[in-house]
């Protein structure tokens, strides 16, 4: 009984998927407009005790730290090229995104070169207007010499992390309140440092959804069709993400409890209170000059060594889903399929209105100065249906972000 229970929920699941594409473009970061909507920090590093200025947007512009080069990528730098006198800082950019995106977004990067090197803490990530109350989410961030990315969230007291039979990453810390954030350590190989650059970069997907928070890493040979075939002007269907790297589950976090729409942010720091610290510095960087701290031997002095300090990007795209905005009570309904080798999940996250149509809402927020939406807008989506898919895999476990 429970078998043909479940071969009925997984037909009716794929023949959802062939209904649903998951997710319509709302913004696309890239080519010679990438940086038209994102703010520049303008201000010392005043949030992690890094060792740079932050530079404005015409100063960034001036002393080549922001440009598009001549493959049509955006590059994002620390100058590598002036010398730092003591109790000075490095120029360096920070820059974060005009519009805000709420429950119900996907958030896609693709890089050829992410910052690296002793000293160098790069970071993509989200937050909310007030931290932690809001919610923060890394994406990508690393330090020093580090061989892989780490994942975290970080929210106030009572979102935990509870690891997912399909998580692909490592779990580290599972307590999101705590001062490093509820950490997940990625297990595949080229996702920091040299090796990322050497295979020709990769992409990351991080899916925020009332079910929970999902991210997927993939090095250059491994980037699914869906994202491959994509444009800036496509919707994009999700379903051969596979298994994520880390996997957030609503079950022991409440996302619209702990998460307010949110920004993207990218920058780049040096030393501070992670990269910085004598435990986390030492043992890759510890010897390369006379003092063993961080600021002294890296910062100050000629700007050569960072050479390899600076993020190459393709594009990020942003997507939203068709239904309703989930409200903070919002219980997401799970139509599950269980044997023993799949679990199939969908979530229900709206109701269609009363023609049967599901309507477009307001999953995106353009911020001061936006000229509307960049290619594409809001697709139909399946009549009668608000399904968010979640890190749907077929084959491997369960779902989960």
């Amino acid at each position: 009984m429970v078998n043909r229970l479940a071969l009925t929920l997984a037909l009716f699941t794929s023949q959802l998927l062939c209904l649903v594409k998951g997710y319509d473009l709302v913004r696309d970061y890239s080519g010679i407009t990438f940086f038209d909507e994102w703010d520049f920090y303008g201000s010392w590093d005043n949030l992690t005790g890094g060792d740079v200025n932050w530079l404005s947007e015409s100063d960034a512009f001036s002393q080549g730290l922001a440009y598009v080069n001549s493959a049509n990528n955006a590059i994002l730098k620390v100058d590598n090229t002036h010398n730092v006198d003591y109790l000075q800082k490095r120029n360096s950019v920070r820059i974060t995104t005009k519009d805000s995106y709420a429950v119900g977004s996907l958030w896609i990067i693709d890089l050829r070169h992410i910052p690296f090197g002793c000293s160098v803490w790069p970071a993509f990530w989200t937050k909310g207007p007030v931290w932690p109350e809001n919610g923060e989410i890394d994406i990508i961030e690393a330090i020093n010499l580090m061989p892989n990315n780490q994942m975290a969230l970080h929210t106030t007291s009572g979102c935990m992390h509870t690891t997912p039979p399909n998580q692909m990453g490592q779990t580290l810390e599972p307590d999101c309140s705590h001062p490093a954030g509820c950490t997940v350590g990625e297990l595949q190989p080229n996702s920091f440092g040299p090796g990322f650059a050497e295979m020709g970069g990769g992409v990351w997907a991080t899916q925020f959804d009332v079910q929970g928070i999902f991210i997927w890493f993939w090095s250059r040979l491994d980037v699914p069709p869906s994202i491959l075939s994509s444009t800036p002007t496509s919707a994009i269907d999700v379903s051969d993400f596979g298994p994520p790297s880390a996997s957030y589950l609503a079950t022991s976090c409440n996302i619209t409890q702990f998460f307010t729409p949110q920004n993207l942010i990218l920058d780049i720091t040096l030393c501070g209170i992670w990269a910085g610290l004598p435990e986390t510095w030492l043992p890759s960087c510890g010897g390369q000059g006379p003092t063993n701290i961080c600021y002294t031997d890296d910062v100050i002095g000629p700007g050569s060594n960072y050479n390899d300090a600076f993020f190459e990007i393709s594009y990020v795209r942003a997507y939203t889903t068709g239904g309703v905005v989930p409200t903070p009570t919002a219980a997401a309904t799970p139509i599950a399929a269980v044997n023993p080798d799949h679990l199939f999940t969908t979530v229900v996250t709206a109701k269609p209105s009363p023609d049967g149509i599901l309507r477009p809402s307001p999953l995106f927020f353009p911020g001061n100065g936006a000229t509307g939406l960049r290619g594409g807008g809001f697709s139909s989506v399946a009549v009668g249906i608000g399904a968010v898919l979640v890190g749907l895999h077929v084959g491997i476990g369960m779902v989960g972000l």
